[in-house]
């Protein structure tokens, strides 16, 4: 705005306005800047200030109807007349030339917000201050942010706090509200297991209608002063005041589950939804929410794997953070072709053939070292890599085979065996991955046998028969995977085209030493043997081990008592040596 000079306005008393402040002095309106004022859309006037009197010199229509509104009004805050006259009078006292600042009164209708702009201008002769005042209603601005701001802050779908409301909510309860010493706040972190399978199966609708039923009675659950929101797709929280620490936590997971026990009607089905929970308690009202919500959100993620309610202890976070920095660079080494396969011989124990050989992922990163397989492959089904991860293992495993076909100048005559992940059987069209597989190598399928877990028959049996029946017409051998430590029964394995019993390493390693042990794996044989099914022993790590199941009758045997796993090109020198020499 221009400098304006007061010095030679010519000023005329006016007894038709009442005073703003002072000692009761009339305003003095300047004739020459009425019209410039009165042009401006908002509020404005011209006030001076001189021992400790503070009068309006000019202002505009709109100034003096707001003048005449305001005197003797209180705000809610305690700012009225005298809180005007406060600003103004810092103002003048400061060396600012202009501030901008916010005023609230309670109005009829609600709170009223006006934006104010003060505006230094130059003394004139008898030394009197002089400001520019503007005032600019912005009630109805704020009610557009107020409503703008709570559709940021909040889930569209269940009305909850999203994961920005929800960390907005906790602060203000930190602030704001009385806490006893030595109080404690914990964030119960909830993920609805297999919601996916809702929105598949029954489409997104039915989906959005359990997460509308489960926000409901997530809500039961509440006392006075927790805070629910909804922080993901399927993951909910709850923000707890904690009098008697971890106790009020579980007596809240308790509710919880109770709630959630009775199943949801949707689309003509009953629902049983099923959750997987972690807590975290604050050491302090001092430590960062944020924190404590991803502490809750680690030991969630443990909930999940353990089938149980987990409660965050030290070092979760670090185990979090290392599982987020496997996630990021397997998901680079998949694309870059980082990962190697190791195969391990699979001896016929009553010749010493080769018979094949099992294909085993590893990992040598150059910033995270050598990876273990448990530790990789665990990240992989939890991140959804798993998928990527098990076609390059059979695209590679199939690949190998060709190779050393190609080496050795005709077939050999031996196969691989390749692992697959129950999440990868749920998520994947793994038959045609196979079907692809064998076609890009030319090897035939009954070269590649595809290993499975009890756990991926029994999570969906119909897609698994499916799944077996397809790999069957690839003319694939299926063999079951650590048998003995899951949910199979004799029904299971007479209807499905199995044709390998793989005795877990458990069972096989302390045998000679347990009675029990050994008595498992005599009627894992002869189970075999009466359902015509051939058995693989894992774990083998001795002569007399080798040889207690020679005498059993077991078919085939792996473990570091005949190799450990080896690169590619080391399991073909391994084949060649062991072609013409072959024992037990």
């Amino acid at each position: 705005m221009e400098s304006m000079s007061v010095r030679n306005w010519p000023v005329k008393k006016t007894s038709g306005e009442p005073p703003c402040e002072g000692d009761g002095a009339h305003p003095e309106l300047v004739v020459g800047i009425d019209q410039w004022l009165a042009a401006l859309p908002q509020a404005a006037g011209i006030l001076s200030y001189k021992d400790d009197n503070l009068s309006v010199v000019s202002g505009n229509g709109h100034f003096f109807n707001a003048v005449r509104r305001y005197q003797g009004r209180v705000g809610s805050d305690g700012q009225g007349a005298d809180g005007w006259r406060e600003r103004i009078t810092d103002f003048i006292q400061s060396d600012s030339q202009s501030i901008n600042f916010e005023m609230r009164r309670d109005g009829k209708l609600g709170p009223e917000y006006f934006m104010c702009t003060l505006g230094r201008l130059p003394m004139d002769e008898d030394d009197a201050h002089h400001v520019l005042l503007t005032v600019t209603d912005r009630t109805t601005e704020r009610a557009i942010e107020k409503n703008l701001r709570r559709e940021l802050l909040s889930d569209g779908l269940t009305a909850l706090p999203n994961r920005t409301g929800f960390g907005e909510e906790i602060d203000d309860r930190l602030k704001n509200n009385m806490w006893p010493d030595q109080a404690q706040f914990g964030i119960i972190a909830i993920d609805l297991s297999r919601f996916s399978r809702v929105n598949e199966s029954l489409g997104p609708m039915a989906g959005d209608e359990l997460l509308i039923t489960v926000a409901k009675r997530l809500k039961s659950c509440l006392r006075q002063g927790d805070v629910l929101a909804r922080i993901g797709g399927n993951d909910f929280a709850i923000f707890a005041r904690l009098n008697n620490g971890l106790s009020d936590s579980l007596h809240i997971v308790q509710r919880i589950r109770e709630a959630l026990s009775s199943p949801i009607r949707l689309s003509g089905l009953q629902i049983r939804v099923d959750c997987a929970i972690g807590c975290a308690l604050s050491i302090s009202l001092q430590e960062d929410p944020d924190d404590v919500v991803r502490k809750a959100q680690a030991a969630v993620k443990i909930a999940k794997r353990s089938g149980k309610v987990e409660i965050y202890r030290n070092g979760v976070l670090k185990e979090a953070q290392r599982r987020f920095s496997i996630e990021s660079r397997l998901r680079e080494a998949l694309a870059q072709g980082g990962l190697t396969l190791a195969y391990q011989p699979l001896i016929h124990l009553q010749t010493g053939e080769i018979t094949g050989f099992e294909a085993l992922a590893r990992w040598d990163d150059e910033e995270l070292g050598k990876v273990s397989p448990v530790e990789f492959i665990a990240v992989a089904e939890e991140s959804g890599l798993i998928t990527s991860l098990g076609r390059w293992a059979a695209y590679e495993a199939a690949q190998a085979l060709s190779r050393w076909d190609a080496k050795f100048g005709q077939p050999l005559p031996v196969g691989v065996n390749v692992n697959l992940s129950p999440i990868q059987m749920a998520r994947d069209d793994v038959a045609s991955m196979f079907e692809e597989a064998l076609r890009y190598s030319g090897i035939a399928g009954s070269r590649l046998t595809a290993e499975l877990t009890e756990s991926a028959i029994v999570a969906d049996p119909d897609k698994a028969r499916k799944l077996l029946f397809a790999l069957k017409d690839l003319q694939m051998p299926i063999a079951m995977d650590d048998f003995g430590t899951g949910f199979s029964n004799l029904a299971s394995l007479h209807s499905l085209p199995i044709d390998i019993l793989k005795i877990d390493r458990s069972f096989v390693s302390t045998m000679l030493e347990d009675h029990d042990k050994a008595v498992i794996v005599r009627t894992i044989l002869s189970l075999a043997e009466s359902l015509n099914l051939r058995v693989t022993a894992e774990g083998i790590e001795t002569q007399d081990l080798a040889h207690a199941l020679q005498q059993m009758g077991c078919w085939q045997g792996q473990g570091y008592y005949f190799a450990k796993p080896m690169g590619e090109a080391d399991a073909f020198d391994y084949w060649r040596a062991r072609w013409n020499f072959e024992t037990v």
